[in-house]
């Protein structure tokens, strides 16, 4: 068998220099050893409720720092690279078109019940085929699961997909106890997770707090050095850093770039800031009118100034968005930076020739705190001069984003983040592909469906690029939709926090984190 966990996606170490440009990246190297500093409960300010604690049934992205505590994934990620490296299991393909699974011995859930073979396939089915089910378009390659041993699993795949490593270090990879999920009914799974990561689920208070313990039985030895996780949801992240700086609370993640001042200027305190794959966008709703039609969403495009929101909204922290891949990501297409320019009187005649000469009204889903209101105030005046007037409606992140992408489809647009993922082809998967749930409209042309493909058949870097370079082509050119900037992590951390590493995608793992 051939292990190609060194040809996997990943962004090169000079490529994320690159990346890191001239901000500063505290945190960013590997972690130190955490050899007698253990216990204690970590406080965390959380900007958002959970969606869900189901890793397949979710609809955040804001999900993954409270599910990756929970469970742990079949294959895990380097901070620096996103480069795929095992976990629960190592993996291999011996041919292009079958993926063996094979899973570490003496892993229990959170339940007592075994981590094995069986297990896992009844995740992947169920990941592939529930109802409820998520992450579909994540695993739309592989035809059969087969339990080939008490510990390994083979995948048979309708067709080379070497993208399956990075997808299993997501929502995909997280495995639930069977037991567990076999013994609820309807949603119930949502709100009773149960895993095998470093801690257990506790308790959990609607947009006030998740508790989370330590798993006394957890495989890897001497982890975790945490006692507990508590977060408490705070939505108003001025409110959050406030937390940290009065003691309340141990860190304050996702902070908007207003606040690296304050927190500058608070005493004892550890500021982190790094580059992310967190893509500020309109999702479009491209199957009804009106941005069913090219030329709506092409103007746009056209009408958004994205130089000015990055000033304006991210206070400079952060870069301007061409695509839903940051310009020095191994995947980014030079050729798309000039596709759509601000150019409002362009802008204007596409609408004209729309239909829509007088203007339109498009209805936008958004959020409640202060910096998505000042976000959605810079849109809403940009797209207003071209005569775009987008009516806001605004409520939670999960509230919101169920209501825009889930079966009500209540908005021609939503206006929020793609918070990034492992490999590019699972944005556009996720994004674009049909039926996926970030897709609002769920129908995709077939050739993007087979450029989609494509993307993960090669395990060579320059091949998949090349495809990548068509895909993103084809998304941008049929405006399927609108991105605007790449907002970069900022963190605030009391000094007692130990060992904290920010990753590319901007969402806080806790495995190395002590309290001194």
């Amino acid at each position: 068998m051939t292990n190609v966990m060194d040809g996997a996606a990943g962004l090169q170490r000079r490529q994320l220099l690159a990346l890191l440009g001239g901000t500063a990246a505290a945190g960013l190297m590997p972690c130190p050893a955490h050899a007698e500093t253990r216990g204690g409960v970590l406080k965390l300010s959380a900007a958002a409720n959970p969606s869900t604690l189901d890793p397949a049934t979710g609809g955040s992205g804001f999900d993954h720092s409270f599910l990756w505590p929970i469970y742990d994934t079949l294959v895990e990620w380097e901070y620096e690279t996103l480069k795929p490296k095992p976990g629960l299991a190592k993996w291999a393909f011996p041919d292009p078109r079958t993926m063996v699974l094979d899973i570490n011995p003496g892993i229990t859930f959170h339940d007592g019940t075994p981590l094995d073979a069986e297990s896992v396939k009844f995740n992947l089915e169920r990941n592939r085929t529930d109802p409820r089910s998520n992450v579909k378009a994540d695993l739309t390659s592989i035809d059969t699961v087969e339990v080939t041993g008490p510990l390994q699993v083979t995948l048979k795949l309708k067709n080379p997909d070497f993208a399956l490593p990075a997808i299993f270090s997501d929502r995909a990879g997280m495995i639930v106890s069977p037991t567990n999920i076999k013994a609820l009914t309807g949603n119930a799974s949502d709100r009773k997770p149960v895993g095998a990561g470093a801690w257990k689920f506790v308790s959990w208070a609607d947009n006030e707090r998740v508790v989370l313990a330590r798993n006394d039985t957890y495989w890897r030895p001497g982890r975790p050095y945490l006692d507990g996780l508590e977060f408490a949801i705070i939505p108003e992240l001025a409110t959050g850093l406030r937390s940290v700086i009065a003691g309340q609370n141990d860190m304050a993640y996702a902070l908007p770039p207003r606040l690296k001042p304050v927190i500058d200027r608070a005493k004892g305190l550890q500021v982190i800031t790094a580059p992310t794959l967190y893509c500020i966008q309109f999702y479009f709703n491209s199957a009804r009118p009106p941005l069913d039609n090219l030329k709506v969403r092409q103007a746009f495009n056209y009408a958004l100034d994205r130089e000015v929101f990055v000033k304006a909204a991210l206070s400079g922290l952060g870069e301007v968005a061409y695509m839903t891949l940051p310009k020095s990501h191994w995947a980014f297409d030079k050729s798309l930076v000039g596709l759509y320019p601000h150019d409002p009187d362009k802008a204007r005649k596409l609408l004209a020739e729309a239909g829509h000469k007088d203007g339109l009204e498009i209805t936008c889903g958004c959020y409640t705190d202060q910096d998505w209101v000042q976000r959605a105030e810079i849109v809403q005046d940009q797209l207003g001069k071209v005569g775009i007037r987008l009516k806001v409606t605004r409520g939670t992140v999960a509230e919101i984003s169920a209501q825009a992408l889930g079966s009500e489809k209540k908005f021609d647009t939503l206006f929020s983040a793609w918070t990034g993922r492992p490999d590019p082809s699972m944005t556009y998967a996720l994004g674009f592909d049909k039926g996926a749930y970030y897709n609002p409209g769920r129908e995709a042309d077939p050739l993007l469906v087979d450029l989609i493909r494509q993307s993960r058949e090669s395990e060579d870097i320059a091949a998949r690029a090349a495809v990548f370079a068509k895909l993103q082509r084809f998304v941008m050119e049929n405006a399927l939709s609108a991105p605007l900037a790449f907002q970069y992590e900022l963190d605030a951390l009391a000094a007692k926090v130990k060992g904290y590493t920010p990753d590319l995608l901007g969402k806080p793992k806790f495995e190395n984190v002590s309290l001194g």
